[in-house]
């Protein structure tokens, strides 16, 4: 069976930090963007990171650039979101996704073309 399974969510307090996990079961990650989303109830899903399988290059939004970092493993498996100085404003599960031959320039704002989607891991940013 082909899917993704997210995890690494939890409780944190403000300034602390995770390490999220997107494993790809049955397939590789080769020739996908990955992207990691997030979404609050009510809420449209936001891209917050992205990485492109073909040559690592990544992709953050202003709003978390220079505190999140997308990574890959050298078996193309397993994608890795870290996140640093966490905020309250953070707090959202959080999803990741795949879409072959993505860009992730477009990925990021646009969630709804994704191929794949784990089910999410829950993020929890509190005082």
């Amino acid at each position: 069976e082909v899917q993704l399974v997210d995890s690494g969510g939890g409780l944190v307090q403000p300034g602390g930090s995770l390490r999220l996990s997107c494993i790809a079961e049955g397939f590789t990650f080769d020739d996908y963007a990955i992207g990691w989303f997030h979404q609050v109830p009510g809420m449209e899903r936001e891209g917050v990171s992205c990485i492109s399988s073909d040559d690592g290059s990544t992709y953050y939004p202003d709003s978390v650039k220079g505190r999140f970092t997308i990574s890959s493993d050298n078996a193309k498996t397993t994608v890795y979101l870290e996140m640093n100085n966490l905020k309250p404003e953070d707090t959202a599960v959080y999803f990741c996704a795949a879409r072959l031959l993505g860009e992730c320039s477009i990925v990021v704002i646009n969630p709804y073309g994704m191929d794949y989607w784990g089910k999410g891991t829950q993020v929890t940013v509190f005082s």
